[in-house]
């Protein structure tokens, strides 16, 4: 009976891990968010990070690989202490992975939209529900319900992971594979969060309208809305 129960409670502890794997939000690719948010794809499509793995080919930003005492004529498009910082969610179980074929319809080797917000599978149809019932009531969505289905409000944190990634970095949470590209290979390296998310290296950002009220509310969205244009449709 002993050996009975013992087999019951380890099986039923290894379905209750399972469930909670599975679930864990889902990648769903830039071409799903685009398909509501079309202007900052647009937008988006024209910055670096939209073309990140395009630095890792052989031949590809030589000499700052040189400077950085890497091999300029390496393919680092295979290297997994590479990638994870020119992909979205490379580690994970529906983010990028290697030997994925680049340009499909996810668009995961490319530092997408979920790179920064999150995997959306969960939290992209509350988008839409939000959206109708601004327009249906004039009723704003609690934001924490985005949060609790996966969707990441701390923008910070998402760039540090990578722009502050390297030895001795004042990033805490630093750890390897750490970036070669620092401060002291060269100046252009030092990373200011609040100067890169107004800069051309985001996509456009847009007038909000609503949709959500309640934290949590990024530190740097004030700033950004002071000069945030109208969405074009509108």
């Amino acid at each position: 009976m002993k050996r009975f129960l013992q087999r019951f409670l380890g099986a039923a502890a290894l379905i209750c891990l399972t469930q909670a794997a599975g679930a864990a939000p889902a990648f769903v690719g830039v071409t799903v968010c685009a398909k509501c948010h079309e202007a900052q794809a647009a937008s988006w499509k024209g910055t670096a990070h939209a073309k990140a793995m395009e630095s890792l080919k052989p031949g590809i930003k030589a000499e700052e690989k040189k400077k950085a005492k890497l091999d300029p004529a390496k393919d680092y498009t295979k290297d997994k202490d590479c990638v994870g910082c020119h992909t979205t969610g490379f580690g994970t179980r529906s983010g990028f992975a290697l030997g994925m074929k680049a340009g499909g319809e996810m668009a995961l080797e490319t530092v997408g939209c979920e790179s920064c917000h999150g995997a959306g599978s969960d939290y992209r149809d509350a988008h839409g529900e939000a959206e109708k019932k601004l327009k249906r009531a004039s009723q704003s969505t609690p934001r924490k319900t985005l949060v609790a289905q996966g969707e990441n409000f701390d923008y910070e944190r998402a760039c540090a992971a990578c722009h502050l990634n390297y030895k001795g970095s004042t990033y805490k949470a630093a750890k390897a594979p750490f970036s070669p590209f620092t401060p002291g290979v060269d100046a252009k390296y030092k990373f200011d969060y609040k100067t890169a998310v107004s800069s051309k290296a985001m996509h456009e950002h847009y007038k909000l309208k609503g949709v959500y009220t309640g934290e949590p509310v990024p530190a740097v969205r004030a700033e950004l809305q002071k000069n945030a244009k109208e969405l074009p449709d509108e």
